[in-house]
This record gives C-alpha cells, structure tokens and sequence, in this order.
C-alpha cells in the first residue's frame, strides 16, 4: 500500500527516475537462457505473437477440420494453456490491457476506438516503458514488412510506446521485448488455394442454424487461420536461422476470440477464449498442458517476471508464471460501446459457471452493428429465420428484443452457454455467489464514467452511417438494402447457389 500510494504521488519526471531505480535492483531471471562469450546469463528475449480474432480453433485445441502444424508443433514444444481468456471481445480495449497489464474499465479504455483519448492515469506507465528502463529494446511489427508498424490500437495517448518495428534494428547483444502483429484470422477471410476446407466436414455450434452459407463462412474462418499458421511457422524460422531459439521466450495468443455472431464483442466463451502456448528455452516445460484460469491482463506481469523486472504494485494482472502466486479462480471480462453501438454488460467466469450482468437489458443482443452487419453473413441469415420462425430455441434467443438482466450457465452441462438458469432454484447459491463476486470486482475494477462522453457516441454513429452507406453502395446495394438483398449478396460471393440454399 505505501509502494502504491507513494507511487501515485510522483510526478512524471521522479516516477521515471523511481521506475530507473527499481530496473537496477531487478531480480534473476528464474528461465535458464544460454550464457554470453562472458559465461553470464544473457538476459531472456520475449516475443509476443499476436493475432487478430482467433478462437481456440487449431489442431492442438481439438479442431480435426484445420491443418495447423507450426502452432501444433509450438505447442508441443512448450505450453499450451486450455483456459486462457482476454478481458473483452474486441481489440482495442483489449490490447490498452495487454501493453498495461490493468482491466480497461480501471484506465478509461473500455470503450472500442476512442475518438478523444486521453493519457492513462499518473501511476500507470506502458509496459514497454518499463522493459526499455531495463535496458531491453521495444518494438511491435507488421508480420508482412518489418519496417511496418504493427497494430496497436490502444485507448490512450502515450509518447515513445516502442523504439522500432522490428527487432533487427536492436543494438548488438541486446535483449529484445517484441511484438508481431498477424492480422488472420480478421475478416474479411482469405482463401487458402493450397489447402482448402472442405464446409462439408467442419462442425458448427449448435447455436448456429447448419446451412450451406453457414458452413462456408465457418471452412472460410478456418481456411484463414491456416494462413496464419504459415505466417507463424515463419516468424519461428526466423528465430532458429538467426540463433535466436535459445534465449527467446515466444508466447502466442489471439487478441480476442473468434469473429462470429455471438462471438466477438460479446462475453460468451467463443468472443474471450483464445489460445496461449508459451516455448520457453532449451526444451523447458516441453509437451505441458495447463488448465488453469489466465487472462490476458496477466500477460505483462508474467512477461516481466521472465525478464527479471520487478512488477509494478500498480499492474491488476496476476504473475501465473511465478508458482508462489495463488491460481486464479475467476476472470472478469466486459463489454461497452462497441464502434457505434452503445451496450455495458460485465461477466465473471470461474472453470464451472459463467455469470453475465446486463446493465441494459431493455437492448437487444444485436441491436444494429456496422461492422457486424457488413461483415457477418450468419448475422443477416438468423434475422430472416427469427422472423420467419426458423430458428430453433438455442438460436433464437439470441435474436431476441431484449436481454435478461442476469445469465447464469452450468459450463460443464452447457458448454455453448444456451441454457440460461439464472431463474432456476437449484443453482440459487451459486447465483448469489456470483452476484457477489461481481459486486466486489466492480467496486474494486469499474471505475469508467457512464454514460460515456456524448461527444464520443455522436461520432461514432457519424462514421458507421457514413461507413455502412459506403460499403453497401460499392457492393450494389444500394444505401440501405433489404436483409433479403443483402443475403442474396452474401450468397453469390461465397458461391452458394440455389440448390444449396437453406
């Protein structure tokens, strides 16, 4: 607490010289790397691989119908961890957390794409900052040019985040903290000519009706994550032609989960599941499987044990590297204005049940989206079948006009989260153990301000109306298409004919 409060107190100029101070007395690196021409322990790279909307949809998480080799090879190298969640269901609050190691709703971040940012709060400083003082060099690239920036897209204004995009341009000998930037399995999909997935073998969930133009955006989604299974097989030979292998520790996860309906920007397992593998040197750990509970708010922390720098009291994410520091037994994760799309909606997960707060339950579920509606074939598909009656009960719900106010689902009995039992009697316990460990997070994480500035809201609805009427137009649409038009769009694009149609 006097760490802290000390901390919060220093002004910008002294909490520099302070975090200097703290780099100086950083503890050994606990990861065995090897030695230098001096027979010193060199000091660990860190390599962050990022992609952009992956769900835990690869061969070493159990998809039969993707073929994915480099990251089935790195999970058998290092390890592979089966419950591993981000904080929210889409990029840019995500990504405030992973370069800060704090819930967005803690630093104003929680909104996607700020218009108006401000800087994080005085006794918060990037992570990147604090590897630098360490003597590390920081950059984050583009997979597909190494002079490129790579995406960050974070929710505040902050000088000099990294010193390049690549770690080539390092001095000799020095260690590096680094981040890729691999935009698959983003929408819109890519075609993978030289392996193709066949819709006729991939398994949809069950709360997406199974037609012909379902199962080809699915084998479409899985084809683009074979791209960015090649991309990464690149990366890791880069590190091995380079000599590099031995003193890197390469962590690889999605920013958030896959880009679906109920998927992304919401708080169901398929938008904030995502997978991490972490190689470490010499073999360590090789072939592991861990199931605990991480979330990516933890990744900065850890990542900084690795090096050997102290963590800041200030970070919220726990070490789960460090075997002194108790497992977690919940991830918090949340949901607030999505592009133009104003919702809040809070979530704590434990390894048995998820519970879900809905703070406007009078809102439907899809209430209009821009960037859902262009790019979401399944999305305008399910409002047909809803109006014509189509759907069935696990699909229908969610295309409801409205939300309950609480969720509650049994994850073992119910893994696709579509039997809500918040209403039934034999899980009122854990419906009030829930209540109050959600009642404790927000009082001790949430400090947003709501309603968000109007400022930022007006803008966001000017540039998806603008945005919407653009996209529709060039697809000869029309400004604003019938769902019925846009379907039948959607069907001669990926090639479904009438004979295939639902």
């Amino acid at each position: 607490m006097y760490f802290t409060n000390f901390f919060s107190t220093l002004s910008k100029v002294r909490k520099s010289a302070f975090l200097f101070v703290l780099v100086l007395a950083a503890t050994t690196v606990t990861i065995s790397c090897k030695t230098g021409s001096s027979g010193e322990e060199q000091r660990p790279n860190i390599l962050w691989i990022v992609a952009d909307d992956l769900g835990t949809d690869l061969g070493c998480y159990g998809e039969k119908a993707v073929y994915t080799p480099n990251l089935d090879r790195l999970a058998a190298e290092g390890v592979k961890y089966t419950g591993f969640f981000t904080v929210t269901a889409v990029c840019s609050p995500s990504r405030s957390t992973l370069v800060t190691g704090m819930y967005p709703v803690s630093i104003g971040c929680q909104n996607h794409r700020t218009r108006y940012k401000k800087p994080l709060p005085d006794d918060v400083v990037p992570v990147t900052w604090l590897f630098r003082r360490a003597g590390y060099f920081t950059c984050n690239g583009d997979f597909r040019n190494r002079d490129r920036r790579g995406k960050q897209d974070y929710n505040f204004t902050a000088d000099s985040l990294y010193d390049g995009t690549d770690w080539s341009q390092r001095r000799e000998g020095q260690p590096f903290f680094a981040q890729v930037q691999i935009h698959y399995p983003h929408r819109p999909f890519s075609h993978d000519t030289l392996r193709p997935v066949d819709p006729a073998e991939v398994t949809t969930p069950p709360y997406y009706p199974d037609t012909a133009l379902t199962r080809k955006d699915w084998a479409l989604y899985l084809e683009t994550i074979q791209l960015l299974d090649r991309e990464v097989g690149k990366v890791l030979q880069r590190l091995d032609e380079e000599g590099l292998r031995d003193n890197t520790i390469v962590f690889f996860f999605g920013d958030q989960g896959r880009p679906m309906v109920r998927a992304k920007q919401f708080l169901y397992d398929p938008g904030t599941h995502t997978p991490l593998i972490i190689r470490f040197p010499a073999g360590q750990k090789k072939g592991t499987v861990e199931d605990r509970l991480v979330s990516n708010v933890d990744l900065a922390p850890a990542s900084l044990h690795l090096a050997g720098i102290p963590i800041p009291a200030w970070m919220q994410g726990l070490d789960f590297l460090d075997p002194s520091v108790p497992p977690r037994t919940w991830v918090f994760t949340m949901r607030d204005r999505r592009d133009e799309t104003v919702d809040r909606i809070r979530a704590v997960r434990t390894k048995d049940f998820k519970y879900i707060r809905n703070f406007h339950p009078e809102l439907p579920y899809t209430q209009f989206n821009t960037y859902k509606k262009q790019a979401y074939p399944v999305l305008t598909l399910m409002q047909i079948m809803h109006r014509e009656g189509e759907l069935t009960p696990e699909q229908d719900w969610f295309m409801a006009d409205h939300k309950a106010p609480e969720e509650l689902y049994d994850l073992k009995k119910d893994p696709y989260e579509v039997h809500n039992v918040a209403d039934v009697p034999g899980y009122a316990d854990t419906l009030q153990e829930l209540r109050i460990l959600m009642d404790t997070l927000l009082n001790r994480y949430d400090k947003g301000t709501y309603p968000e500035d109007p400022r930022e809201i007006e803008f966001a609805k000017k540039l998806a109306a603008r945005r919407y009427k653009q996209i529709m137009k060039h697809r000869g649409l029309g400004e604003n298409p019938t769902d019925e038009e846009i379907l039948e769009w959607w069907n001669k694009k990926l090639g479904i004919d009438e004979t295939m149609k639902r």
